[in-house]
């Protein structure tokens, strides 16, 4: 059973050393993302390999220049409008992701113009990955993460954008104020994307 005591809800900042447990729970998170699985084709391998791509996008950049928070089992990384020019990978970390995704690099090239293509111009803190092990579905893990991003966009008086690959999502998000702003088709056959924007909420005094 999942443990469902309060602080296993309660966002907190997530650092390096959290990687192993933040790049399981996201693996298991996305096993069933149709982009994911896309980018991973082989099920034999998956989970591995995406617990290795989670930890390097995680430890080489969004905990450098983001604002990375976790929960037991979930965890949630958002770039702010200041930090969108350095949350970007570096050479390094692209050789690192093309080693990862063996023959399946240059669609994961491909897919990133394409969505980066669509992204506003306008400043807004972007969404850039939030997922929750699907053995904690239910303890309202994920729910506190995007309550916690929100409010600080809020306090900035600033939007927020994500990019969801998987339709079933799309109500959790609409739930808390995201609206399609567009749907993305993938080049090279990949899946769809929706792009989602939310509105500034007031804060409360």
């Amino acid at each position: 059973m999942p443990n469902t005591q309060p602080n296993s809800r309660t966002p907190r900042t997530a650092v390096a050393e959290d990687a192993d447990s933040i790049s399981r729970s996201l693996a298991r998170a996305f096993d069933d993302d149709p982009m994911m699985r896309w980018f991973f084709p082989d099920e034999a391998v998956r989970e591995a390999s995406l617990s290795e791509y989670f930890a390097t996008l995680f430890t080489r950049q969004y905990v450098r220049n983001a604002v990375c928070e976790r929960t037991e089992s979930a965890a949630s990384f958002w770039v702010p409008p200041e930090a969108q020019a350095k949350a970007v990978p570096d050479a390094e970390t692209i050789a690192e992701l093309q080693r990862i995704l063996g023959d399946r690099a240059e669609l994961f090239r491909d897919a990133v113009t394409a969505a980066g293509a669509h992204t506003p111009q306008e400043p807004h803190w972007y969404l850039a990955l939030i997922g929750a092990d699907p053995a904690a579905q239910g303890t309202g893990q994920g729910a506190a993460l995007l309550r916690s991003g929100l409010a600080k966009a809020d306090a900035a008086g600033l939007p927020a954008y994500l990019e969801s690959s998987k339709k079933e999502n799309l109500p959790f998000y609409e739930h808390f104020g995201f609206a399609v702003r567009q749907e993305v088709r993938l080049p090279g056959g990949g899946p769809l994307l929706w792009a989602m924007w939310r509105d500034p909420r007031p804060t409360t005094p």
